[in-house]
């Protein structure tokens, strides 16, 4: 059985709890006490050094980060659509977008959100410029294509959604970025979709 430590409001657990419900795969989800700091516990530390979430167990195999976890999940349960391997070109393009989710997604929208419903300081305009920059650019890429990468959704997609869908509580207008709307649609609109708090699915129809 697989088990998923986990933050019920984190938006990088919730891209592995997405992987996992497409993938219709059962897991066992613990819930890591923040507020005790269970995270940074020994028995915790002894799963992930870094004292982070998410980390997945399946049977001996232990792995941290969500983008490696993604990887793992695709790889061992999700044949050749979600981590094409034979395609070196959309492999390329899933790493590089893996780096805009630890990197302008991280210093951009998620920042914003946790200064505004978490109330961490940050500077505030340097994570609103990032974010703005990395929306338009964005939206101009997904005006192109309707996936990040491929024909069809892969972890590429996964990496970014649940923090850029949850960039309202980091008071983010994304209707002013319609491409970027419409891409929700489409993640949102396929089976085995599951949402989480501070999500606002969209309900409107693809086109």
């Amino acid at each position: 059985m697989i088990t998923l430590y986990e933050f019920a409001l984190s938006g990088n657990c919730h891209k592995i709890r997405l992987l996992l419900s497409f993938l219709k795969l059962e897991y066992k989800s613990h819930m890591i006490n923040g507020s005790e700091r269970e995270h940074k516990s020994a028995d915790f530390l002894a799963l992930n050094s870094f004292g982070q979430v998410p980390v997945l167990i399946d049977g001996e195999i232990v792995i941290r980060d969500s983008q490696a976890i993604l990887v793992y999940l695709a790889r061992t349960y999700g044949g050749s659509q979600w981590f094409p391997i034979d395609n070196t070109l959309a492999l390329t393009q899933i790493t590089a977008w893996f780096s805009v989710a630890a990197n302008e997604i991280t210093r951009g929208p998620n920042a914003l959100r946790l200064h505004h419903k978490f109330g961490r300081d940050i500077n505030v305009d340097d994570a609103t410029k990032i974010t703005a920059h990395l929306l338009n650019v964005l939206n101009t890429h997904l005006s192109e294509h309707e996936w990040l990468v491929t024909t069809q959704i892969t972890i590429a997609d996964l990496a970014l959604y649940p923090y850029l869908a949850l960039a309202n509580e980091g008071h983010v207008d994304i209707s002013l970025y319609p491409a970027i709307e419409k891409w929700f649609t489409c993640i949102e609109a396929l089976p085995g979709y599951k949402s989480m708090p501070g999500i606002c699915v969209h309900t409107s129809a693809v086109n």
